[in-house]
């Protein structure tokens, strides 16, 4: 530790742009006096305070009462320009033979201001300091603005990526507490009563919002009510800060009446609170509850109030947007996703391409070609697409053979994407399911155990998959009529978004051979049809196994096969203090990597990899150990 530097190193600095003095205390990882290269931790950490009164005899009257002490770290040595007392010949020649990259290193000094005796730091007190920290999307505007349409299909798009996400309905909370619905006056904001009730919903929604968070291994909650008024955004931004997650706001404003009228035909006027009345009265019932609402609407200032929160508008439907102050990833996503979603009617043809020569021998993986039934399935689909007489349908397909003739048959022009491409099986591809028992059983396990993460090796999981299909859910979100040929994991994944169907789930949905399924997505869900066009194909389905939900205590995992949040080993482990326990670590490894070379069984590729990783780090340490000794 640098702690007697020479007298003509200057500890303070002006720093031009910012008020007050600032100090730093420079440090290197070697330790100044005694030549000892190798010293604890606990001992360089005593060495450092004595520090603080060599650099008041530099400082004088400038050093501050409560100092703010920086520190700056050099790889091995300090720079040459820093001299060290006490270092001896045998160091300086040591320090001469090292690279020029390790001894040219510059110093990074990061500057903080003083004023009035404490630090300057940003006023952004209602950020949490963990990056990862959970997310409350909390939805603003007049009911019928679509804040529940909004918050339903940005939870399925959450949960579909792999986010687990949650809505918070407090419209549900209050037609617990209030059993009968019985007039807009409920909603007046002179009607102290109920005034008190739709708080006390907001706060056990809160509560269950806190559950889901903190206990429940939830990442997003999505709290969908009006908020309409500062107090209650304010309420709500006070409850995440003392859980110290983030809040993002996203309003929806509309002031276009045909669009307000729709949608409260659509879904307002056949909501629990009207089960007992004709569609006329409710739909006068609820244009007065508006009327209640905008008494004392409050909507977000981008340019003075709520300039520092974090939000979308959303206005008119997506026909403008207004972002104000995206922080992370999450939120870029939600305005990504926002940014293309449309409400106009339309309909998705998803189906698998026609019987393959490979769907015939039980392959999977490869490009092989259409049998002669799947090439009959081509023309059934022709006449069936005729017969829907559907105007500026688009076809989309993978860059696979058998996609692209089963769309040539079909009139009009197709688009190929290289993302609809099927699953890649890595080191099993072009190989049946019996085959990949017999030459990779371990690999067949894991699979079976966990299809939806497992990763095939060089390959792809259908986590994998899920995010290499994203651009298509996104491009699908705003086109009109479109049919897509695909592959059946692709399949699977397109119809786990539509359907908000659960990881779980996904890998074992059925999606048959010559089968088209015609979804329709509606209000707060998406309706499939089920249309078989007769032409026979073979069942390449495989059902889940039974004793997948009765895993051992340690099943079978390779660590590249899931998420590191998925990881077995929760704790993270112990830093090794020195070069010899590397050396041993090392040597370890390196042993039992040699026993498993030598066992008998082909290894995989990634296998291959790793031993040669363990070889060059087990040299590495055995360099490095050679370096400390000589120093």
């Amino acid at each position: 530790v640098a702690t007697r530097a020479s007298r003509d190193q200057r500890c303070i600095s002006s720093n031009p742009g910012q008020p007050g003095p600032a100090v730093y205390l420079s440090v290197a990882t070697r330790a100044s006096g005694g030549g000892n290269s190798q010293a604890p931790a606990q001992q360089l950490t005593a060495r450092t305070d004595r520090a603080s009164p060599i650099l008041r005899q530099f400082c004088g009257n400038a050093w501050p009462k409560k100092p703010h002490l920086l520190t700056t770290v050099w790889p091995t040595h300090p720079p040459p320009a820093v001299k060290q007392r006490g270092a001896t010949l045998h160091q300086k020649a040591a320090t001469d033979t090292m690279p020029r990259e390790l001894t040219r290193n510059p110093v990074q000094k990061i500057w903080i201001p003083y004023k009035e005796e404490r630090p300057a730091l940003p006023s952004q007190s209602c950020i949490p300091p963990l990056t990862n920290s959970p997310t409350v999307i909390v939805m603003v505007g007049l009911p019928a603005r679509g804040k529940t349409y909004i918050a339903k299909k940005l939870t399925r798009y959450l949960n579909w990526i792999g986010a687990p996400t949650k809505v918070f309905n407090v419209g549900e909370y209050r037609r617990e507490a209030v059993k009968w619905y019985r007039s807009y006056d409920f909603f007046r904001h002179d009607n102290e009563d109920a005034m008190k009730i739709r708080k006390q919903c907001a706060l056990a929604a809160l509560r269950d919002v806190k559950s889901y968070l903190s206990e429940e291994g939830g990442q997003i909650a999505v709290f969908d009510a009006t908020n309409t008024t500062r107090d209650r955004r304010e309420m709500i931004l006070n409850f995440a800060e003392e859980n110290g997650w983030k809040v993002f706001f996203v309003e929806s404003v509309c002031d276009d009446p045909s669009i307000v009228a729709a949608n409260i035909m659509d879904v307002k006027v056949s909501s629990p609170d009207y089960l007992d009345c004709n569609r006329a009265d409710a739909m006068e019932d609820f244009l007065k509850r508006i009327e209640c609402y905008k008494a004392t609407y409050q909507p977000l200032d981008p340019d003075h109030y709520d300039k520092d929160l974090s939000f979308i508008k959303v206005i008119n439907v997506g026909r403008r947007f207004l972002v104000n102050r995206v922080l992370d990833h999450i939120q870029s996503k939600i305005v990504y996703y926002l940014m293309n979603i449309h409400v106009h009617p339309r309909t998705i043809y998803l189906c698998r391409h026609g019987e393959s020569d490979y769907n015939l021998k039980g392959r999977i993986g490869g490009d092989s070609g259409l049998s002669y039934r799947g090439k009959k399935f081509s023309s059934a689909l022709r006449t069936f697409l005729e017969e829907q007489n559907i105007k500026d349908l688009k076809v989309w397909t993978s860059q696979l053979k058998r996609t692209i003739q089963t769309a040539e048959v079909l009139d009009g022009q197709y688009e190929q994407w290289k993302a609809l491409n099927e699953i890649d099986a890595g080191v099993c591809e072009d190989m049946t399911y019996e085959e990949i028992k017999e030459r990779h059983p371990e690999e067949y396990t894991l699979r079976e155990q966990d299809k939806y993460y497992y990763r095939y090796p060089t390959g792809e999981s259908y986590q994998d998959l899920v995010q290499r299909l994203e651009p298509v859910i996104m491009e699908l979100e705003r086109q009109g009529d479109v049919l897509v040929i695909c592959h059946q994991a692709v399949m699977r994944c397109l119809l786990a978004y539509f359907l908000d169907k659960s990881a779980d789930e996904l890998p074992y949905l059925k999606c048959p051979l010559h089968t088209v399924l015609k979804l329709t997505p509606f209000a707060y869900g998406c309706k499939v049809e089920s249309i078989f066009l007769n032409v026979e194909a073979v069942n390449t389905h495989r059902d889940r196994p039974e004793d997948v939900g009765r895993k051992g205590a340690n099943p079978l995992m390779r660590r590249n096969s899931v998420t590191p949040l998925a990881s077995p080993e929760p704790n993270k482990k112990p830093r090794m203090e020195g070069p010899d326990d590397r050396l041993a670590s090392s040597s370890s490894s390196l042993a039992t990597a040699l026993c498993l070379a030598s066992d008998g069984s082909a290894p995989l590729p990634g296998q291959v990899s790793r031993l040669f990783c363990i070889v060059v780090s087990f040299a590495a340490a055995a360099a490095a150990a050679c370096v400390g000794s000589l120093a």
